[in-house]
């Protein structure tokens, strides 16, 4: 499914509209206008009759077929700095079921006459602002009209799912090898969250590879993990949390009672703006369950009792009441350093307050101590690396809708142009000023 095996995913997982795609439904109207006066005027036999070319010297103008114009294009993104690349492969399978032509009703198959070469999902290209030197990640080379249709849906999901991607690379860059949660399903219409979830784990599995890591991929939705078999996982809801009164603990010890216990416990401590407290209340109750259960010979029982972690997510309009007020936002409010060392404070020295035997005071200790600290709110590469450079003891991050991010600096937008043009049998470069035929190592044929 990606460089990472040497395998491609088909339309067997993307399942493309494939009907209305070769029909234009997806295409920027333009591309259709196009299509359809190169068809008109391939049928009128008509052959170019300008004046105004941009062919070489000692062409021949005769008998060029404009309408039957063979034409090379190419694929690519001008994000400075290096982009992950995703969205070849259902690029790829576009291009495969809906190149062609209609001659009445029937649709044309001409697929098997472009030549495709493609680099896989999970590849690097870089950019440096010259755009005569960009690194393209599709070219094809076939008869314009049969293909024009599908160049808006390509780029459009070569941009998103590239900009997801390299995001997500960059987050778990700043995060320097500790968990991010894919958190952004409820920042975008629920279509895409198949093509963003796989994005995701491209990018997790090309961080892996860079930086000799084997961090496990972690998504929100089912939905998320359908293009590469991952399932949705989570924690417990502000919902929840409402639906128990406001009782962080009672919430937190009912899930624990009836989930299996492979779903990880993680409570959502800041419900009451109180994240030391309630963070004390979760803890000092599972560990009793747990002990209780483990005392009485049911360890199954109490693996449902251990606490794998807490999540702060106090907003960014708050201050905590642990937080003593120094006057600065960052400091002061939401989930800033301050919190996390308090929380992680609370955690260890917990045990210490209970009325325990001694043969159960280590257990105990190490219980505390393992838990660990997720956190969430606002979180991008900028606030992940401050909380790095501080040491604070967050364990996982929760990033949202950051990893959609389209502004300066994120921007991943692809394009295509055609460089090239086939004249007499001859490949005549023809970019338009200011672009330039590309080069990439990884493009490989495809077909």
């Amino acid at each position: 499914m990606s460089i990472f095996d040497g395998k491609r995913l088909t339309n067997e997982t993307f399942k493309l509209d494939i009907e209305r795609m070769r029909k234009g439904w997806y295409s920027d109207k333009y591309f259709e206008n196009i299509n359809r006066m190169l068809t008109a005027l391939s049928k009128e036999g008509y052959t170019y009759s300008g004046e105004y070319h941009n062919l070489p010297d000692g062409i021949s103008l005769e008998e060029i077929a404009v309408g039957d114009i063979e034409v090379e294009m190419q694929w690519f993104t001008r994000r400075m700095g290096r982009t992950t690349v995703v969205g070849v492969d259902k690029s790829l399978e576009m291009l495969r079921h809906c190149t062609g032509h209609y001659e009445g009703d029937k649709f044309v198959d001409a697929s098997s006459k472009i030549e495709v070469w493609a680099a896989h999902d999970g590849t690097t290209v870089k950019y440096d602002g010259d755009p005569t030197r960009i690194q393209p990640v599709i070219k094809v080379r076939g008869k314009y009209r049969d293909f024009a249709l599908l160049e808006t849906p390509t780029l459009g999901i070569l941009t998103r799912s590239s900009r997801v991607a390299t995001n997500v690379y960059e987050t778990l860059v700043a995060a320097k090898g500790k968990p991010v949660l894919f958190f952004p399903a409820r920042f975008d219409v629920h279509e895409v969250q198949a093509a963003d979830g796989y994005a995701y784990n491209i990018a997790l599995q090309r961080f892996n590879k860079d930086h000799a890591r084997e961090l496990g991929a972690f998504v929100s939705t089912d939905a998320q993990g359908d293009w590469w078999g991952g399932a949705g996982g989570g924690t417990v809801a502000h919902a929840a949390i409402a639906s128990f009164l406001g009782d962080t603990a009672e919430a937190m010890m009912q899930f624990s009672h009836i989930l299996p216990p492979q779903i990880p416990r993680i409570a959502l401590v800041d419900f009451n703006n109180d994240s030391v407290r309630d963070t004390l209340r979760v803890l000092d109750g599972m560990f009793a369950m747990y002990r209780e259960l483990m005392d009485a010979g049911n360890e199954a029982e109490a693996e449902k009792y251990k606490l794998y972690g807490v999540r702060l997510d106090t907003s960014g309009a708050l201050r905590d009441v642990s937080i003593q007020p120094l006057g600065d936002p960052a400091l002061d409010l939401g989930v800033n350093p301050r919190l996390v060392f308090n929380v992680r404070s609370a955690l260890d020295n917990a045990w210490k307050f209970w009325d325990l035997p001694p043969a159960w005071k280590e257990a105990a200790r190490d219980y505390c101590q393992n838990v660990k600290i997720v956190v969430s709110g606002g979180f991008n590469p900028e606030k992940i690396r401050k909380f790095e450079k501080l040491s604070v003891p967050a364990d996982i991050y929760a990033v949202g809708s950051y990893l959609f991010s389209n502004g300066n600096g994120t921007s991943t937008d692809f394009t295509a142009d055609v460089v090239r043009v086939k004249i007499h049998g001859e490949w005549v470069d023809m970019a338009k000023v200011g672009r330039a035929v590309g080069e990439n190592e990884n493009l490989e044929r495809v077909w």
